[in-house]
């Protein structure tokens, strides 16, 4: 379900936090665990997914 994918983590805090700090703006922690998942950083398929066998 949904609701057992976050929509941050401390990683994407942490991430947020530099990039800020490096001048970026509009670039919240949701946003960076966005990219993180569609670059494949994280894999957010479920154990009881079709998928997520082929993916870890």
């Amino acid at each position: 379900h949904s609701t057992s994918v976050p929509a941050r983590t401390r990683t994407s805090d942490r991430m947020s936090e530099e990039l800020g700090k490096r001048g970026f703006k509009f670039v919240g922690s949701t946003i960076c665990y966005a990219f993180m998942q569609a670059t494949g950083m994280v894999n957010d398929h479920l154990v009881s997914c079709f998928r997520y066998r082929d993916l870890v």
